[in-house]
């Protein structure tokens, strides 16, 4: 696992040490990346469910302004730091160590982009969008949500305020695009 682009680039990560979590593959993140660097200059990201970092340190790498990590696990968080100070890049960086779903809830702030990759088949993703879609002043107008999950996750969301626009499918990675709806 490495940072594929941008002023870290090939700066190798630390996996998070229980294998808890599960890393995006850096094809996955480099196609995610071509989607969104046009938009991707001065971006603030949140990277919910974190792991190691890696996506938010890509996108901090590749000209994101700052990037907020939501992690509950303490060995995840100590990856994280760790993977921040190895890049150099954790002036641009707030680790907390907080349930997702709560921050959802109690966030004074507005994102760019919310990444969701929470553990896999137990329904995270869907909650975690449908408390995004209660609390839309999370969400910056215009401003993307994206859920790394697994295929055989997916199912469509009714949402009130959020649409699904795109899917990618990355072998057994489903990459699936929420936006404002107009």
């Amino acid at each position: 696992m490495r940072v594929v682009a941008g002023k870290a680039k090939g700066k190798q990560l630390r996996p998070v040490p229980h294998g808890g979590t599960r890393p995006i593959l850096d094809r996955v993140k480099t196609a995610l990346f071509d989607i969104l660097r046009p938009r991707l200059a001065q971006m603030r990201m949140l990277d919910l469910f974190a792991g190691s970092g890696s996506v938010g340190i890509e996108a901090l790498s590749q000209g994101a302004a700052h990037c907020v990590f939501i992690e509950m696990d303490q060995k995840a968080i100590q990856t994280i730091k760790q993977n921040l100070a190895h890049t150099g890049l954790e002036r641009e960086a707030a680790v907390l160590p907080r349930d997702a779903f709560n921050f959802i809830k109690s966030c004074q702030a507005a994102f760019d982009l919310i990444y969701v990759a929470p553990p896999q088949y137990m329904g995270m993703w869907a909650k975690a969008l449908r408390g995004i879609d209660r609390h839309l002043e999370i969400l910056t107008p215009g401003g993307w949500v994206i859920a790394q999950i697994d295929p055989k996750e997916y199912q469509p969301l009714e949402l009130d305020t959020l649409s699904e626009t795109r899917q990618k499918k990355y072998g057994n990675t489903l990459l699936v695009f929420y936006e404002r709806k107009a």
